[in-house]
């Protein structure tokens, strides 16, 4: 099952972790809630960021060294407790030294108007949850016996998790603070070297264009009144050349951008499974593709999680609870759908289909369980929360 590093780091913050920490912070549950649910993804893409940079992957394993054992353990005694503002202080300094000082300020301040919570009170907030993501990333780097660089691997590997759970509202409020930087690096980069090449190709086009030009200008001038058909054919040759040469710039600055490296054995083609009029199976290496009856599973899948997750995620109050509910059915339906023509597929394909429906419980569970606990909405949504696990559980276990 493939690592998300904001789902393992989520799943120590319950119900009651997070209604702890309000209390702790004096704040608002549903604030709270709002805030740590954007502080995560948000410290992990600054992480992400460090990890990129030179001498970056050893200043990250030296700090998640640092962290004392059993920190994720201990964390409900340590908040609340007597050791809370030692805890935030270390968290928060921690977090400076990573960062920088003014990336720590612009962070706290960009949570706090995401939360509508005080400068203090994210500062705190943050100075508490950095620790806890440290403390997941030395589990992981302990478990997989990573060493600096197989760490930053494996945060830089998490960039496109991490982007699709910030809030919009709060990537917009990050969009100044260079934190998001290195989630668009990748991206901003293939831009980079595609307008480079079509600029290129452009100058060659122009640049041939010229002399074209001039080449045929004077050769008209010469011979424009007894030799036209000969002027014509070198025109033709010439433009010839010149899209020659700008398709070729064009198409081997495309491949230098998609092709894989010389080195790279091509992958042996997987045995095709007998035809059969009612199901289209086509299982690959990664997040497999199912087909049945023309239904892909796989994107159904995807597209259920992905507006699961929107929808539980917009649920903070019973009022909001009460719209998102026919979302929720809906979705449980579309899940119900998946089921039924699950049926048509053999071993392997269910199996593929259960891991994939597995590697999305934790973050969804983790939703419900908050929603849950906010007063006055469990007695409004926990029947289509209970329908729907009930629905992805049966999946997973297929």
């Amino acid at each position: 099952m493939a690592v998300n590093l904001v789902a393992l780091v989520t799943q120590f913050l319950t119900p009651d972790m997070m209604a702890r920490i309000a209390s702790a912070l004096g704040l608002d549950p549903s604030a709270a809630q709002k805030a740590i649910g954007g502080s995560i993804p948000a410290i992990l893409a600054g992480m992400a960021g460090i990890a990129s940079k030179p001498g970056g992957p050893q200043q990250l394993s030296n700090a998640v060294a640092q962290q004392p054992p059993g920190i994720l353990d201990n964390l409900m005694n340590v908040v609340g407790g007597a050791g809370q503002k030692a805890f935030v202080d270390n968290g928060a300094s921690t977090l400076s030294s990573l960062l920088g000082g003014g990336t720590m300020s612009a962070l706290a301040s960009a949570i706090g108007k995401f939360a509508g919570i005080s400068g203090t009170a994210s500062n705190s907030l943050i100075g508490m949850l950095g620790p806890v993501v440290l403390g997941v990333l030395g589990k992981q780097q302990r478990s997989g016996g990573l060493d600096a660089n197989g760490l930053a691997s494996l945060l830089t590997s998490q960039k496109d998790q991490i982007a699709a759970a910030l809030p919009s509202g709060l990537a917009n409020q990050l969009s100044g603070t260079g934190l998001m930087d290195a989630l668009d690096r990748g991206a901003a980069a293939v831009r980079g070297r595609v307008g480079e090449a079509a600029d290129r190709a452009s100058a060659g086009v122009s640049q041939a264009g010229y002399a074209m030009s001039n080449a045929a200008s004077a050769h008209a001038s010469r011979s424009m009144g007894s030799n036209w058909p000969l002027w014509l054919l070198a025109f033709a040759v010439l433009a010839g050349i010149v899209w020659y040469l700008a398709a070729r710039d064009s198409s081997e600055q495309v491949a230098e951008q998609t092709a894989p490296p010389a080195t790279q054995p091509a992958p042996t083609p997987a045995p095709r499974a007998a035809a059969t009029p009612t199901r289209d199976q086509t299982v690959g290496l990664g997040t497999p593709s199912l087909m049945v009856g023309g239904v892909n599973l796989t994107d159904q899948v995807n597209a259920s999680v992905a507006g699961l997750r929107t929808t539980l995620a917009g649920i903070t109050d019973a009022a909001s609870a009460e719209a998102a509910i026919p979302k929720i059915r809906e979705a449980k339906v579309q899940l119900d759908r998946v089921s039924t023509l699950a049926e048509q597929l053999p071993p392997d394909g269910k199996r593929a289909l259960a891991r994939l429906i597995a590697a999305a419980m934790p973050a969804i569970n983790s939703a419900c369980d908050r929603v849950l606990a906010m007063p006055g909405v469990a007695s409004v949504a926990q029947p289509a929360v209970n329908e729907l696990r009930g629905r992805l559980n049966s999946l997973a276990s297929a």
